[in-house]
């Protein structure tokens, strides 16, 4: 192989570059030392006024929390919390501060009353259907005390508020799988870090305890929770307990400092409002299948939830009012019932008559004048 000399022009270019990089090295060489050098001067000088510095950084440092709170408090129309020595917290019209400001501009956020003490409403046992806003009553509730103690005006009309050392939740879904730990187990593991750790002066939010495991199970648990609350001998700490389970509303019968309350909703038809107002009074529907509706279920499986619920439904009242069933008698009952449907649907040659009639319309090919001549006709062979 051969090999390439360079002509006298690219050897004097070549050296050129050379000895350019090393004029750049050089360069940033004595940068990075001039920086260095500077550097070291400003903190040796500034060294002689940290104490002045730490103390002008912590003032600015105030007044800006200070104004971000009074804009805030004057935009959002806040009120100025009395926070005492008291066991107390009573709160008029409370509103949650980030969901009140997520809000359409053609809806209204329904603010809601709470008071706890340790004398006569120790525990709230909230009682309601799944999106009706039992969580959103709970967080409002820590907000509110959370902000009155850093010193903010808090979303409410009025709020007098006694000083609390902890605010304990257990609320929400998650697991550890990576360590073995299940939805459960979290849950379960949290609960028991907050009974152990409770004072006269915690405030105590539990959302669904028990969920994650049977229905006798968690019944169990969360009565037990409640009962352990209400019967401690060194403290009575302030809890808003949210639950599906109906069960537990037998507990203000039993216990003075417990006290039922359920989030509103109103029926019309086959449709359910939620009016988002907290009452005085336990609540005996979740109206669970009609939040699954709500979201997209498939008809077919709305429509036979329904179904299992009116059959479970009519067992508990034949057995008295027991919430237990035997398994074996309750899933022949459901099988019993969907093979009468389909007899009945089968046999009922109007019933057939009018599926056939439904299958075979077009609708998109109907002037609304047909649509209205097809009903008159279907409603005149029931008649018949």
């Amino acid at each position: 192989m051969r090999k390439q000399t360079l002509t006298g022009s690219e050897r004097y270019i070549t050296d050129e570059l050379k000895t350019l990089e090393v004029k750049i090295l050089g360069a940033e060489d004595k940068i990075g030392g001039l920086e260095v050098q500077l550097f070291d001067e400003l903190v040796t000088r500034v060294a002689a006024y940290i104490s002045e510095l730490q103390q002008n950084a912590h003032i600015i440092a105030t007044v800006d929390a200070i104004i971000s709170f009074a804009k805030v408090a004057i935009r959002q129309q806040y009120c100025k919390p009395v926070v005492d020595d008291s066991l107390i917290i009573d709160i008029k019209n409370g509103r949650h501060p980030v969901i009140e400001q997520q809000m359409k501009l053609d809806e209204t956020y329904v603010p809601n009353d709470i008071r706890l003490d340790s004398e006569d409403t120790q525990i709230m046992m909230i009682t309601g259907p799944n999106m009706s806003g039992k969580s959103a009553v709970l967080r409002q509730t820590a907000l509110i005390c959370l902000m009155a103690q850093m010193g903010s005006y808090v979303p409410a009309e009025t709020a007098t508020l006694g000083i609390l050392d902890k605010i304990f939740t257990r609320v929400g879904a998650s697991d550890n799988i990576s360590s073995g730990e299940s939805t459960f187990m979290l849950e379960m593991n949290e609960t028991a870090s907050i009974m152990n750790n409770i004072s006269n002066r915690s405030l105590i939010l539990l959302d669904e305890i028990g969920r994650g495991t049977s229905t006798y199970d968690g019944i169990s648990i969360a009565w037990s929770l409640a009962e352990y609350l209400h019967n401690h001998n060194e403290s009575k700490p302030k809890t808003l307990f949210a639950t599906h389970y109906h069960e537990l509303n037998e507990l203000a019968e039993k216990y003075p400092r417990i006290k039922n309350y359920n989030v509103a909703t109103k029926e019309v038809g086959n449709k359910v409002f939620f009016l988002r107002k907290l009452i005085e009074g336990g609540c005996h529907h979740s109206f669970g299948i009609h939040v699954a509706q709500m979201a997209g279920m498939p008809k077919s499986i709305v429509l036979r939830a329904t179904e299992i619920l009116t059959t479970l439904e009519q067992k508990s009242i034949e057995s008295g009012g027991k919430s237990s069933l035997d398994s074996t008698e309750t899933m022949k009952a459901l099988s019993t019932q969907a093979l009468q449907l389909s007899i009945f649907e089968t046999a009922d040659p109007t019933a057939g008559q009018l599926k056939e009639m439904i299958s075979n319309l077009q609708l998109n090919q109907l002037t609304p004048l047909e649509c209205m001549m097809k009903l008159h006709e279907m409603k005149k062979i029931l008649e018949e």
